[in-house]
């Protein structure tokens, strides 16, 4: 059996591919409906849309097939992903890079294999559509077309999937894009008996600030949070802003001290960077913390409320702050 090799630009591949937040998402009607209409039109009993990451090959969508994902050293995936052009196995015991592949010498036992390699907008191949039999077969010019087109098809759904769920501001997740990652995070942690924590920020005075100082100040200020929460926390954390000004953050395997421990980090980076600019006014961030609590927390969506009023009560108590300590200014002036 050959391991497939990577791609020249894997570094460059696997961060278009992390961009897309897709990974160990659930199925989407828009994907399976590729995979049946594939697998009908080709008569086999195996059609995957597979993105290939490090490790392994998993499958957004899959019909014929019980697992969700496959070692990557033995995927046929992995070699297809090396060329733009289809790949095309017509008898994989014939084949030496195949022959004695596990896939090949077991379930699913793979005999044909077609896959479309699915290119990102930078042009990276992330995975394939692709197709299975377990008997030899070939694939004539028109069916070839007719996988590239539903490949295209599934490319133009990744693409949707990146422009649907991402911010086009700050370029972090926007809140369709929290909602479909930070549920998924939430059954793992769930599954695995792990904490899990949810922390609701929103900055302080931002309408005063694009009042004051233009929308492009307050754009830069936008940006600039997304940004230094990218740097604090964990790349497998699910972060987003989901409002004007608002920004949550689901962190995985972390209760509400450790997550603490992350937010004070984080509003230690905003007093240097308020210390560094200078500017007319100060960025101060507003938060909830929210440790999942399996009585209380059946949803994402119940934790962001719990968190939200969290966030309102930090803020409403610093606003009283604020107005007491004017008051006894005012009070000392008369």
């Amino acid at each position: 059996m050959k391991k497939p090799a990577l791609p020249v630009t894997e570094d460059v591949r696997i961060e278009s591919l992390r961009a897309l937040n897709i990974l160990d998402t659930p199925p989407e009607e828009r994907f399976d409906r590729l995979t049946r209409i594939a697998k009908k039109s080709f008569d086999v009993p195996t059609a995957l849309v597979s993105l290939i990451d490090e490790k392994r090959q998993w499958f957004k969508s899959s019909v014929g097939i019980e697992v969700n994902e496959t070692p990557r050293d033995v995927s046929f995936c992995g070699h297809a992903i090396l060329n733009d052009e289809i790949f095309i196995i017509r008898d994989a015991r014939c084949d030496e890079r195949f022959h004695d592949n596990p896939l090949v010498q077991g379930e699913p036992w793979i005999r044909f294999y077609a896959g479309y390699p699915l290119k990102a907008l930078n042009g990276e191949r992330l995975g394939t559509l692709c197709i299975i039999d377990y008997k030899p077969r070939n694939l004539n010019d028109k069916d070839a077309q007719i996988l590239k087109d539903l490949g295209c098809m599934a490319e133009r759904e990744l693409s949707l999937a990146h422009i649907t769920t991402h911010d086009d501001l700050t370029k972090i997740n926007n809140r369709r894009g929290f909602m479909m990652l930070a549920q998924n995070n939430l059954d793992v942690c769930v599954q695995h008996g792990f904490p899990a924590s949810l922390v609701y920020f929103d900055i302080d005075n931002f309408k005063s600030i694009n009042v004051n100082y233009g929308h492009n100040e307050g754009d830069k200020i936008l940006i600039t949070i997304a940004n230094m929460i990218q740097e604090i926390f964990h790349a497998s954390d699910a972060s987003a802003r989901v409002g004007g000004d608002e920004f949550v953050v689901l962190l995985g395997n972390q209760d509400k001290t450790k997550s603490l421990e992350s937010v004070t980090k984080l509003l230690d980076l905003i007093s240097r960077y308020n210390a560094n600019e200078n500017n007319e006014y100060k960025i101060s961030l507003s938060y909830g913390i929210i440790e999942y609590d399996p009585l209380k927390h059946n949803t994402i969506k119940s934790m962001l409320i719990e968190g939200d009023q969290l966030m309102h009560e930090d803020k409403n108590y610093k606003n009283n702050i604020v107005q007491i300590a004017i008051n006894q200014n005012i009070a000392q002036q008369g």
